[in-house]
C-alpha cells in the first residue's frame, strides 16, 4: 500500500495567504444605506469586531466600499447568518474602476435561510479586479415578502 500526506491548504484548513485580508478601516470608506445602532457597519468589515452589521429597518440595503487609492481585488468573502426567520434573500456584488459611473456585476446569488437547518452562508468569491474605486453590495433580504431585515456578518477582501 502507497500512502502521502495531504497538505492542509488541500483539505480546507486556511493557507497562509488566507491570512493576508486587507486593512479596510485603512484603505476604504464606508457608505451604508441604513444601520442598526447595535450592529454597526465596522462589525462586519473589521476583524477585530463581532456581530455583524444590521440593517435599521425591513427591505432593500446597500453597502458600498470607496477605495483611495483604487484596489486590485483578487478574493471577496460574504457570511450571512439568518438563525430567527426563514426566508429567501438575494444580493448583487458588483465594482466600479470610475468612482460609480457605471459598474460591472461580478454575482448575483439567491439563498434560502431556515434557522433550523441553513442559518448561515459563506460565499467566497475568487477574482480579478483590477483598479476598483468602488465595491457596492446589494441586499434584498426577503425577495417573496420584503419583510427581512438586511444583516451581514462578515465580509473580508485580499
Amino acid at each position: 500500500m502507497r500512502k502521502r500526506l495531504i497538505r492542509a491548504e488541500l483539505v480546507g484548513e486556511p493557507s497562509p495567504a488566507d491570512a493576508a485580508w486587507l486593512d479596510i478601516e485603512a484603505i476604504a470608506e464606508a457608505e451604508i444605506s441604513s444601520e442598526d445602532a447595535a450592529h454597526p457597519i465596522e462589525a462586519a468589515l473589521l476583524a477585530d469586531r463581532g456581530g455583524g452589521w444590521r440593517a435599521a429597518g425591513p427591505g432593500r440595503q446597500t453597502i458600498r466600499l470607496n477605495f483611495a487609492p483604487p484596489q486590485h481585488l483578487h478574493r471577496i468573502r460574504l457570511v450571512f447568518v439568518e438563525t430567527t426567520t426563514a426566508r429567501t434573500q438575494e444580493y448583487l456584488l458588483r465594482w466600479s474602476a470610475d468612482g460609480g459611473r457605471t459598474f460591472q456585476d461580478i454575482v448575483r446569488q439567491q439563498w434560502n435561510f431556515d434557522p433550523q437547518a441553513a442559518a448561515r452562508e459563506t460565499e467566497e468569491h475568487r477574482v480579478d479586479l483590477p483598479q476598483v474605486t468602488v465595491l457596492e453590495l446589494l441586499i434584498d433580504p426577503d425577495i417573496a415578502h420584503g419583510l427581512g431585515v438586511a444583516s451581514l456578518a462578515q465580509l473580508r477582501l485580499a
